[in-house]
C-alpha cells in the first residue's frame, strides 16, 4: 500500500501516543479564498517539536511549534477539549503567515488524542477500509465508522466528521516505458497504483517498485479492481482484445477516469467496435476519453506521461478544462489550419 499523508500522519501520532509522548493534532476544517493546503489537511507535532505532515506552506506550522510547544513547553496553552483556530483573518496577518492574498483557513487542534483510537484508526487504514471519524469538539472524545462512500469534511462547530481511506487508486493495462514514467508520476502524486498485462514478455523488463502487478485478463482485473470515485483506470496496450472488454467494465463503475491511449483515428474505431459488437451506445461511452492527455505537444513517453497525469488530477481536483485544451481537439485545429489555403 502507498500510504497516504492522512496514514503517515495517524501512525506517526499513534507512536508518540503510545509511547507516552504529548502531542497535537490540527486538521483545516475549513478554508476562505486562497489557501496553501486543501481542507482535511493534517499535522501533527511532538512535545519535542517534531512534526509530520502539512497545513501551510511552513509558516502556520511555525507558530503553531511555537505557541503550543516553544512557548508553553509542559502546559499546551492547555485545554482539555480541542481548540478552533484561525489564520489570515486580515491581509496583514495573511501576508505574515505566507498565505496567498485573501487566503484564510481555520484549524481544530486535539491535543494528546487517547492512543487507543487512534491504533483502532490507523488499523482500519492500513486494511484499505473507508472509515469516518467523528470528534466531539466539547469533550474531545472521538470514534470512528465505517463508511459507505468517500465523503467531504464536514464541520459545524461542534462536531467534526472527517472521511478518510483507501488512496486514490490508478490500474494501468499494459506494461511498457509509458505505463513506468505515468506510474512513477501516479505514486509520487499519492495513488495506488496496479498494473496489468498478462503478456509476460512485457513484465520482464519492470522496473518501478511499489507498483502491484496482475498478469489477469484486463477485464477480470477491472472486475478485481473494484473501481470506486477515487479511482482512475488506464488503457496503454492500443490492442483491442485487451482493452475494449476491460474499459466497458471500467465505464460502467464510479471510476473518476476512464481513458485510453491512441490516435483520434484509433479512438473513433474503439467506440465503433464497442458499440457495433458490444451493443454499447454513445451515451454508455460518453466517460471514455480519448485521446487521452493535455495537450502539451508531447511526442516521447515521458512527456506523454505528464500529459495524462496532468489530466487525470484536473478531474480528480474538479478542474473544468476547457475542451480546446483536449490532444484531440488541439490536433483538429492543427490539422484545420494546415489544410486551409494561404492568404494570398
Amino acid at each position: 500500500m502507498n500510504d497516504t499523508t492522512d496514514l503517515k500522519v495517524l501512525r506517526a501520532l499513534h507512536e508518540w501516543r503510545q509511547a507516552g509522548r504529548r502531542a497535537l493534532l490540527a486538521t483545516v476544517v475549513s478554508t476562505w479564498g486562497s489557501s496553501p493546503r486543501p481542507v482535511g489537511s493534517q499535522l501533527a507535532i511532538r512535545d519535542d517539536g517534531r512534526l509530520i505532515g502539512s497545513v501551510s506552506g511552513g509558516c502556520i506550522e511555525d507558530d503553531l511549534l511555537f505557541q503550543y510547544i516553544k512557548n508553553a513547553p509542559t502546559a499546551w496553552g492547555r485545554p482539555e477539549a480541542p481548540q478552533l483556530v484561525r489564520y489570515g483573518i486580515d491581509a496583514d496577518e495573511a501576508h505574515r503567515f505566507g498565505l496567498p492574498c485573501g487566503g484564510t483557513l481555520a484549524l481544530l487542534l486535539e491535543f494528546d488524542p487517547p492512543a487507543a483510537p487512534l491504533q483502532e484508526l490507523v488499523l482500519a487504514l492500513e486494511s484499505g477500509q473507508l472509515v469516518c471519524r467523528s470528534v466531539d469538539c466539547l469533550t474531545g472524545q472521538s470514534r470512528m465508522d465505517v463508511s459507505p462512500s468517500p465523503a467531504d469534511l464536514v464541520f459545524d462547530g461542534q462536531t467534526l466528521r472527517h472521511t478518510m481511506g483507501p488512496d486514490y487508486r490508478m490500474l494501468l493495462i499494459g506494461a511498457g516505458m509509458l505505463a513506468e514514467y505515468l506510474a512513477t508520476m501516479a505514486l509520487f502524486n499519492g495513488f495506488s497504483v496496479t498494473l496489468c498485462d498478462p503478456r509476460s514478455e512485457y513484465l520482464g523488463g519492470w522496473a518501478v517498485p511499489g507498483v502491484r502487478i496482475v498478469t489477469d485478463m484486463p477485464d477480470d482485473a477491472v472486475q478485481a479492481f473494484r473501481p470506486d470515485q477515487r479511482s482512475c483506470v488506464i488503457a496503454l496496450t492500443h490492442d483491442p482484445k485487451l482493452d475494449d472488454l476491460a474499459l466497458m467494465e471500467a465505464v460502467a463503475s464510479p471510476a473518476f477516469y476512464v481513458g485510453a491511449i491512441g490516435s483520434r483515428r484509433n479512438s473513433a474505431a474503439r467506440k465503433d467496435r464497442m458499440m457495433t459488437h458490444f451493443g454499447q451506445t454513445e451515451e454508455s461511452l460518453a466517460r471514455l476519453r480519448g485521446p487521452i492527455g493535455l495537450y502539451i505537444g508531447s511526442k516521447t513517453p515521458s512527456e506523454i506521461a505528464v500529459s495524462v497525469m496532468a489530466e487525470v488530477l484536473a478531474v480528480k481536483n474538479g478542474v473544468a478544462v476547457p475542451a480546446a485544451m483536449s490532444v484531440a481537439a488541439m490536433k483538429q485545429a492543427r490539422v484545420t489550419a494546415e489544410s486551409s489555403p494561404s492568404p494570398t
